[in-house]
């Protein structure tokens, strides 16, 4: 018998030991706690509005969309196509766990990590990306653009050139359509197949002349037919965003959002843009910083997003975009707001409403509503069109943008995410909007403010809502209770806190201030330590959605 006791104790061991490291074996892994960060979560359209032409179209799209992933791929890093490839060819399950992650991110760097690489052997990420030579520095730079005339100082500093060195290691330019032609050629004749598929005119004639544009480099004419695109189709596809070029913030990264417009809730929120030049004669900065005559009402459109590609597709998905960003045509045109309804819905339900049931008061968190974040949202896009942009800096005429080099993203997002704020209430206080729409905007944005600042302060859009939460929790405009853990607005104070900050960022635009802004950014765009302690409740919540689009039939 106590054989057989110890045998089945013996027995009993081997069990358990057994079990324990089949728990060891199923514990996820680092890289699989990372990808849980972003929730897989269904992003859906109604397609059943479509002719059967413009279907076809929409497959040719997509298929361009893919070629702007690769675009992005080698405007990322000089390495970034050689271990794209190696990932794809391993068919190991750590092999396909980093490919996905790669896929997450849009690059070998975890975003959400402060841009830490998760792949073995790749370098911090160039801040330069692959627009420059990869050992140039800023000094380097600055002087060899003082030695050039000005026609070929604007291609230095445009956003359709990279950089290069010639055999004697001095630098020279070389546009996109040159550098980057393999992929642009295909990629334009795509959009010529969709042109002559779809049944929309001003659609075929966008495709058509984008895809003249990435043979011939010049954007402009594209540019002005996409603010005049009025298709059931809404593609936005070309290098557009300046993220990716921590150096300057110059060059524009291949991007792509495949939509279908909504054509009722785009009906609903046009009425906005009927208020701009209102808005714009009473921003709360000097008289002579104020455009006294906008371009011409910049369109509105809310859209549900198909399909994504290249800087799009990667890293925290965005909710809505403002382009184009040359001032040529948002001098012209204005610039067009597009809101991607169907990913902001995601957002809402999947990250937002968890974060304010975790962290606000709780006689505030039955404010948070959809309509004010969709809301919000529409109202920063329409507020980067507003605001100092065409400056005059040392009696030479340039843009915010250029002032503010690396830092303009950063304070760009913290000003249309403020001056969005201002504008609202500007609207409520005349009675445009209802006033039932003001306490719930200021609690939604609160509770939007933790989902921001959880991409990291290396993320422009991150970084600009820490300053501006810290600025406004120094202004008294958000409480925090140390005995519940949970934070509330006070409106009053937030509504005056929101005006004062517009002006001071907007001034410092104007003004071409390089100095001010970086000690703006430096003293309020950082994670204290009260914020920190409120991120780390939150890591059962997701961080973003990684979106799951329906295949077309």
């Amino acid at each position: 018998m106590k054989d057989c006791a110890f045998t089945l104790i013996f027995g009993l061991l081997i069990m358990l030991t057994g079990c324990s490291q089949q728990k060891q074996e199923f514990k996820p892994s680092p890289l699989a706690t990372k990808i849980a960060r972003f929730a897989p979560t269904p992003v859906t359209a109604d397609l059943s509005k479509l002719s059967p032409a413009d279907r076809e179209a929409l497959k040719k799209l997509i298929q361009a969309a893919a070629i702007m992933d690769r675009l992005y791929t080698r405007q990322s890093w000089s390495g970034s196509e050689a271990l794209r490839s190696k990932l794809e060819a391993d068919s190991s399950p750590e092999g396909k766990e980093l490919l996905h992650y790669y896929h997450v991110n849009g690059g070998p760097w975890s975003v959400l990590d402060h841009d830490e690489p998760f792949v073995d052997g790749v370098p911090r990420k160039p801040h330069g990306a692959n627009y420059y030579p990869e050992d140039m520095t800023k000094d380097e730079f600055a002087k060899w653009l003082a030695t050039l005339p000005e026609t070929e100082q604007k291609k230095a500093t445009g956003f359709f050139w990279t950089i290069r060195r010639n055999p004697d290691r001095t630098l020279h330019v070389v546009p996109y359509n040159e550098e980057y032609r393999d992929l642009l050629v295909p990629a334009a004749a795509l959009l010529r197949e969709a042109a002559g598929l779809t049944e929309s005119p001003s659609l075929k004639r966008f495709l058509t002349l984008r895809a003249e544009a990435f043979l011939t480099n010049d954007y402009y004419a594209s540019d002005v037919a996409w603010m005049d695109l009025d298709s059931p189709i809404e593609p936005t596809i070309g290098p557009y965003e300046v993220y990716m070029d921590e150096l300057f913030n110059y060059k524009a990264a291949f991007e792509a959002f495949i939509c279908l417009r909504d054509d009722g809730e785009t009906a609903r929120l046009t009425s906005f843009s009927r208020h701009l030049q209102e808005i714009e004669d009473h921003l709360p900065i000097n008289p002579r910083y104020r455009n006294p005559k906008l371009g011409a009402m910049a369109p509105i459109r809310v859209v549900q997003e198909i399909a994504t590609g290249g800087e799009a597709r990667g890293g925290v998905q965005t909710a809505a975009f403002n382009l184009p960003n040359d001032e040529r045509v948002t001098a012209e045109k204005g610039s067009k707001r597009v809101m991607l309804k169907n990913v902001q819905e995601a957002k809402f339900r999947t990250i937002l409403t968890p974060i304010a049931a975790a962290l606000l008061d709780t006689t505030q968190r039955t404010l948070i509503a959809f309509e004010p974040f969709f809301t919000h949202i529409l109202a920063h896009e329409l507020m980067h069109g507003l605001g100092p942009h065409a400056i005059v800096l040392n009696g030479k005429m340039t843009t915010a943008r250029q002032a503010m080099r690396e830092l303009s993203s950063a304070l760009e997002e913290a000003k249309a995410d403020i001056s969005g704020l201002f504008a609202l209430q500007y609207l409520i206080d005349t009675g445009v909007l209802d006033r039932s729409l003001e306490e719930p905007m200021y609690v939604t944005f609160l509770a939007g403010v933790f989902r921001s600042v959880r991409f990291g302060i290396n993320d422009a859009h991150g970084k600009g809502m820490a300053l501006q939460f810290n600025y406004l929790s120094d202004a008294g405009a958000i409480g925090y209770d140390e005995s519940t853990g949970r934070y509330r607005a006070d409106v009053p104070r937030f509504k005056a806190a929101a005006q004062k900050l517009t002006g001071e960022i907007m001034t410092i635009q104007a003004e071409g201030s390089y100095n001010k802004a970086k000690a703006m950014l430096d003293t309020l765009g950082v994670v204290r330590p009260l914020m920190q302690r409120s991120l780390d409740r939150l890591i059962h919540i997701p961080v973003d959605i990684e979106p799951v689009f329906s295949p077309l039939n």
